[in-house]
């Protein structure tokens, strides 16, 4: 790791409402940590999900799982924020800044004020501006402070492709990029089918005008308002990906993921994090992946960019 290293495969998770505890428990089913510190606002809860996943030891993957508070951060390799106000129905990623951006001051103050030397991971909504804000209240480098970004609108955008072309969806390589929320955008430039192009393999020239791409796609931007309104929340897919985060960081891997990372001239864009390919590994961001993107694409990257960018404005006078 960057600055102390630790060696303790040591995870202190912020929030453990139902982002918190899916990823809690996937952690326990997958054996990627040693300790697992579980912080929140309410300890009783902590205390109680703590015990609730001790139980299951014998069915898992041995490891220390305990509540505890942010002392703990001194530590620890990596710090993930899932805390923070939840998203209603019909509300968007973006209308939770002010009120999200106020308790993120107060949570990363907290973690560096016990010299924490360690890597932030942020999951909590809208995480590309969190993320940012992130970095500037730690005061931390740039490469130590992720995003979880577009990795599960990623996914989505996988898994809907491989059922539509009934391929298994690891052999589908696509990604979407920019914010996650509204202005994302799929790549399909550089969709591939088991190393073959898309419009190679489905014979598709234009994908914005296919009604059957569209509709792959717009299933996959809008996927957690239909989640949202079905059962409140979407947790189980975020909490894997933040587990293949977690796992990429821990074990060094140096794994292309899509994540919320910091752009400096990187796709003309500067002092922004936004959804991008990136290479991570145990000191966090190695490099940014970049795509040639075709000139739609470009085009919806930089607008997704400058809302992100308004938007930060927004978060930092919410904190000043």
């Amino acid at each position: 790791m960057a600055g102390k290293k630790t060696k303790l495969r040591k995870v202190v998770v912020i929030g453990t409402g139902f982002v918190g505890t899916s990823y809690a428990y996937a952690l326990l089913n997958q054996g990627v940590v040693n300790e697992l510190v579980l912080i929140d606002l309410d300890k009783e809860k902590a205390e109680g999900e703590a015990r609730d996943l001790n139980h299951g030891m014998a069915f898992g993957n041995p490891m220390r799982i305990k509540a505890g508070d942010y002392e703990e951060c001194h530590n620890a390799d990596l710090v993930v924020i899932t805390a923070g106000a939840n998203q209603r129905p019909g509300e968007t990623r973006l209308d939770l800044v002010s009120k999200n951006a106020k308790i993120f001051k107060g949570i990363i103050n907290k973690v560096m004020d016990v010299d924490f030397q360690g890597i932030f991971l942020v999951a909590t909504n809208p995480v590309d501006i969190l993320t940012q804000l992130t970095r500037e209240i730690s005061g931390l480098p740039e490469e130590r402070v992720i995003g979880s970004g577009t990795i599960l609108d990623t996914a989505r955008f996988r898994y809907l492709l491989g059922e539509h072309f009934e391929v298994d969806p690891r052999n589908v390589h696509a990604y979407i990029m920019g914010e996650h929320g509204d202005s994302e955008l799929p790549v399909w430039s550089h969709v591939q089918i088991g190393g073959v192009p898309i419009s190679k393999y489905a014979g598709i020239t234009d994908f914005d005008q296919n009604e059957e791409m569209k509709a792959i796609f717009e299933n996959v931007r809008d996927a957690a308002y239909h989640i949202i309104k079905r059962k409140g929340a979407t947790y189980y897919g975020i909490g894997l990906g933040l587990v293949r985060l977690t796992r990429a960081i821990l074990n060094n891997e140096n794994a292309i993921v899509t994540v919320s990372a910091y752009l400096d001239g990187q796709y003309g864009l500067d002092d922004i994090y936004i959804g991008v390919p990136a290479i991570l590994n145990e000191n966090g961001v190695r490099e940014i992946i970049e795509l040639n993107l075709n000139d739609l694409e470009k085009d919806q990257l930089r607008n997704s960019a400058d809302l992100l960018k308004e938007m930060v404005d927004v978060g930092r006078k919410a904190i000043q």
